[in-house]
């Protein structure tokens, strides 16, 4: 190995004593290959065994905790315990790589197509449509609804738990329904739920709270906790960096395991809310977390070089995405002093050694700009 890159394949400590063989995570991605019932496929299972080996995480695509919160065709369901017995397939099949194994949830909120939810019914924090094109109008969800939701996120951590994952990722990120609740853009309610910066928090707090309730009832071994994050948007009025500063404070006080800020360029900076846009969203939130917290740090990390610029800032691990799809070996590459050997486009006829699912192979190659493509 390079002796420059030895400091990614050191171990790791999360605060709650779960021990990661290196920094190197692989960031949740959605995949599209669920079978029609929910379940994980086998062509999923396989494409996650052909990543797991060499990372010392694997963060899984999102499942969803409710049936009208399902936000992708293809995506695995949390939100019964019938999938107790496919989540232990998958959880399975990843720890026997060598990686810890962490369940995404998630509920889609507005941004859920009506044809994948009961009756066609899209729910969200108040009324308000995304600013996207197509996009329709919302119902607001009742707060014994929002109350059910705060619950459904305990019971698919609990079967998470029963199915023997290592822990869950809470994906408060990327505009879906915890985000939506945060943002003074889709929330504009006037109850427990909304109005002031502080009352948008109710509902991630809530569930950070009930999710942590449920794995001390619950868990018999140490249990990771996550939270994910988005750190602005575009739309006015929307979340802005002071916004997200203010969340990350309430949420380095919880006691979660990781933080996870989920951006398309590692070292992006911000659109506004804060005095000096010149300055690295990262190394915003290293501050304001001060070291109570780890802080998953991702975004366009391609490179092993890549990777080391990006540990250098103080994050002490390191998300990669569409990259382990590209190179299922990267990490392995990296510890054997062949990262000259990294392949950072997609080889359009390579799908059977990459190990890619049809569905999600079928959107690499048709949706312009997705991947590089060699």
């Amino acid at each position: 190995m390079n002796s420059k890159y030895q400091d990614l394949f050191t171990s790791y400590t999360l605060p709650n004593g779960v021990e990661l063989k290196n920094r190197i995570v692989m960031a949740p991605m959605t995949n599209y290959s669920a079978n029609p019932d929910g379940t994980v496929s086998e062509a999923e299972v396989n494409y996650y065994v052909r990543r797991s080996n060499g990372v010392g995480m694997v963060i899984t695509a999102c499942t969803y905790v409710t049936p009208n919160g399902k936000g992708f065709d293809g995506e695995f369901a949390g939100d019964r315990d019938e999938m107790i017995l496919s989540f232990k397939q998958l959880a399975s099949a990843i720890k026997a790589e060598g990686a810890k194994a962490v369940l995404q949830i998630f509920h889609g909120g507005r941004l859920c197509p009506p044809e994948l939810v009961p009756n066609g019914e899209i729910v969200s924090a108040s009324d308000v449509p995304a600013e996207q094109p197509g996009a329709i109008s919302p119902r607001a969800l009742t707060e014994t609804e929002i109350e059910e939701i705060i619950e459904a996120f305990g019971e698919t951590t609990r079967r998470a738990i029963e199915a023997g994952f290592d822990g869950v990722e809470i994906h408060g990120a990327n505009g879906y329904l915890i985000q939506q609740f945060f943002s003074p853009h889709s929330n504009r309610r006037e109850d427990r739920f909304g109005g002031s910066l502080e009352k948008r928090m109710t509902f991630p707090l809530a569930i950070v709270d009930k999710v942590k309730s449920v794995v001390e009832k619950h868990a018999t071994s140490p249990f990771i906790v996550g939270y994910r994050f988005s750190p602005e948007e575009p739309e006015t009025p929307g979340i802005t960096m002071a916004d997200t500063l203010a969340l990350v404070d309430a949420l380095a006080n919880k006691g979660l395991d990781y933080l996870h800020v989920s951006l398309s360029e590692f070292f992006s900076t911000p659109r506004r809310g804060v005095e000096d846009l010149t300055k690295t969203r990262i190394d915003y939130l290293l501050e304001k977390i001060d070291n109570r917290v780890p802080l998953i740090g991702v975004g366009s990390i391609h490179t092993a070089e890549d990777a080391r610029k990006a540990f250098e800032t103080g994050v002490p691990l390191i998300a990669i995405g569409r990259e382990l799809i590209i190179d299922p070996d990267w990490v392995q590459k990296v510890a054997e002093g062949r990262e000259d050997e990294i392949v950072t486009k997609i080889d359009k006829n390579n799908q059977e050694q990459l190990v890619v699912p049809d569905p999600l192979w079928h959107r690499i190659l048709n949706v312009p700009g997705w991947f590089p493509i060699a």
